[in-house]
């Protein structure tokens, strides 16, 4: 009979699997320190992106995705995470608190969904023009509101031709600001680089991928040329995929963990889906776009990312630092 895991070797366990949750620019900006049977998950506020995220938003849903996984690696674990946010006024970059007392067997659902904890990517282009699977719409909506969030689908032709001219307009004027690419700089190493942050040249095409409407993704090469390979020479049509909106009723940093996790949650859903999902933060970026998105396409609700969801053959890989790099005794 085996010996129980001891709470470093849970933690370790499931700090592992957390670091492979999505972030802005794949900044990574956590840490996790152990005490006892509890792990705290922390912001690293020197890794928010200054220029683009003054607020720490974008820090707080990355933040807020980890914490999903947190949860999810100890249910498949068998334990019950007990889960505070938010819990010290005073530490604003305390994110949560999760403990472990209990016990209970994983469902079915949990353990799909765990399966995928390491091999979900973040998909940046265009999708294959099939459609998704039947309920997979309905999945990802009960998956949002399940953290607390709304996944609104943009279904509307003329709502969604806006919003892709939202995010055109967005990467537009992200390009003409040389302080924003000075800083989108700092976390696109060149494809011989060591570094296990970043945005990769393997997770994003070299050349754009344009659909219709086009919803552009960052320019991460700049020029260089680096990037994946078109996955074929032919011009076959390339769709854009279900557009959506993550949303949330209020905008509180609170809210902003609940985006995140609610967002790992979808991300994992659809990966047991077969689809993938594309994410764009540059309009959610620019205060007056925003605006515009809370106002005329989410109903008021506000805004924390737009998605495109599809079918797609996934080539991306991605880097992770090592869980000694994250990890600490409180």
């Amino acid at each position: 009979m085996s010996q129980p895991m001891t709470a470093e070797q849970i933690a370790r366990y499931v700090v592992a699997e957390a670091v492979w949750a999505p972030s802005v620019n794949n900044t990574q900006p956590w840490r996790f320190t152990l005490d006892g049977e509890q792990i705290s998950l922390h912001a690293d506020a020197g890794r928010r992106l200054a220029v683009a995220d003054p607020d720490g938003r974008e820090m707080m849903i990355s933040c807020g995705a980890a914490l999903f996984n947190v949860r999810l690696a100890l249910r498949s674990l068998g334990y019950v995470p007990e889960t505070s946010v938010l819990p010290d006024p005073g530490r604003p970059t305390l994110v949560a608190q999760v403990s472990w007392r209990e016990r209970a067997a994983t469902d079915e659902f949990e353990r799909r969904l765990a399966a995928h904890l390491l091999t979900r990517r973040t998909h940046r282009g265009a999708f294959d023009p099939e459609p998704l699977p039947p309920d997979t719409l309905a999945a990802l909506r009960a998956a949002a509101a399940r953290e607390g969030a709304a996944l609104r689908i943009v279904a509307d032709d003329g709502h969604r031709a806006a919003l892709a001219a939202v995010v055109q307009a967005a990467e537009h004027q992200l390009r003409r600001d040389d302080e924003r690419l000075r800083e989108l700089a700092r976390w696109t190493p060149a494809p011989d680089s060591a570094c296990r942050d970043g945005v990769p040249a393997t997770s994003y095409p070299a050349r754009p991928e344009h659909t219709d409407p086009d919803f552009p993704g960052r320019d991460f090469g700049r020029g260089h040329g680096w990037g994946l390979p078109p996955l074929s020479l032919a011009t076959a049509h390339r769709a854009a995929g279900v557009a959506a909106l993550l949303t949330t009723t209020a905008d509180r940093p609170a809210d902003w963990v609940q985006a995140g996790q609610a967002l790992q949650r979808i991300l994992l859903t659809a990966s047991t889906c077969g689809a993938a999902v594309a994410l764009h933060s540059q309009p959610l970026e620019l205060p007056w776009l925003r605006e515009f998105i809370r106002t005329q396409l989410s109903d008021g609700a506000h805004p924390h990312l737009v998605l495109r969801i599809g079918l797609v053959t996934q080539v991306a890989t991605s880097v992770r630092r090592d869980p000694e790099e994250v990890l600490f005794s409180a």
